[in-house]
C-alpha cells in the first residue's frame, strides 16, 4: 500500500498554532495584549515577515486584532462565526450549491437541536427566550425588529442545545441564509404566523419535553421552507456566492 504524501505545515501556521497555545497556556482572555514583536521574535525564532503573517492569519480568523501605533500590537479577542461564515460560504460556492442547500441543513439540525435544548436549556436561557417571543410580538409592524429576533430565538435555541458546534454551526448557516440581504420579504401576517410557531416552540421547551420541542421547530422550519419555495423560489435555487451574504 503506497504511503501517502502529507504537505509540511507553513511555518507561519505551525507559529500560528504555537501563540493559540501559549495564549491558553497564559490564561489569557479578551484584551489581554501579548508580548511585543521582538520578545515574539525571540521567542519562536523567526523573521519578521513570518511571524506578521502568523499573526495577520490569526487576526482574520478573529483571534487577535491588531492595534497600531506606539504602545498598540496583537490584543486578544474572542472569534466568532463569522471566519466560518466565509469558509462554508466558500467550499458551497465552489461546489455551486443552492441558497436551499442551507435551508435542507437547517431543517435537518434545528429540530435535534431544540430536542437536546429541552432537557439542558437553564433558567437564565429560558428567560431569553421568552423575552425574544415577547419582543418579536411586540415589534411585529418593524421587520428589522422581527429579523433581529428571529436569529435571535434560533441562536438561543442552539446555544441552549449544550453543544458548542450546534452554537457555530446555527450562526453560522443564518449568517448565509440572511433574508435580509437575499431579499426575502415577511408581509406582518407571515409575521405573525412566525411569532406563533415561536410561541410554540418556546412552549415545549418551558415544559421540558423534548417529542414536543423538535416536532414543533420541524414543523417551524417545514412552514418557512414551504413558503419561501412558494414566494422566492428563485432565490432558493440561486448559487451561493461569496460577497452575497
Amino acid at each position: 500500500m503506497a504511503q501517502v504524501s502529507l504537505r509540511p505545515q507553513k511555518t507561519a501556521m505551525l507559529v500560528a498554532q504555537r501563540i493559540v497555545a501559549d495564549i491558553n497556556r497564559r490564561g489569557n482572555t479578551v484584551g489581554d495584549r501579548l508580548p511585543p514583536e521582538r520578545a515574539m521574535l525571540d521567542t519562536y525564532e523567526v523573521g519578521r515577515g513570518t511571524l506578521r503573517e502568523s499573526l495577520r492569519f490569526l487576526e482574520l480568523q478573529g483571534v487577535l486584532s491588531l492595534k497600531p501605533g506606539p504602545g498598540g500590537g496583537p490584543v486578544v479577542q474572542r472569534p466568532d462565526a463569522t471566519s466560518l461564515v466565509t469558509a462554508l460560504t466558500l467550499l458551497l460556492q465552489f461546489e455551486n450549491a443552492p441558497f436551499r442547500t442551507v435551508a435542507e441543513a437547517r431543517a435537518a439540525l434545528e429540530p435535534m437541536m431544540a430536542r437536546l435544548a429541552a432537557e439542558r436549556m437553564d433558567d437564565e436561557q429560558l428567560a431569553a427566550l421568552k423575552s425574544s417571543v415577547d419582543d418579536m410580538r411586540a415589534g411585529l409592524s418593524d421587520q428589522s425588529v422581527f429579523l433581529a429576533e428571529n436569529k435571535r430565538f434560533h441562536d438561543i435555541i442552539a446555544r441552549g442545545s449544550g453543544n458548542t458546534m450546534f452554537g457555530y454551526l446555527i450562526d453560522a448557516l443564518l449568517g448565509i441564509l440572511d433574508a435580509s440581504a437575499m431579499g426575502f420579504d415577511y408581509p406582518e401576517v407571515r409575521r405573525s404566523a412566525v411569532c406563533r410557531a415561536h410561541v410554540k416552540i418556546y412552549e415545549a421547551l418551558r415544559d421540558r419535553c423534548p417529542e414536543k420541542s423538535a416536532a414543533a421547530m420541524a414543523a417551524h422550519i417545514d412552514e418557512y421552507v414551504k413558503y419561501a419555495e412558494r414566494k422566492f423560489p428563485e432565490v432558493l435555487a440561486a448559487p451561493i456566492v461569496w460577497g452575497t451574504v
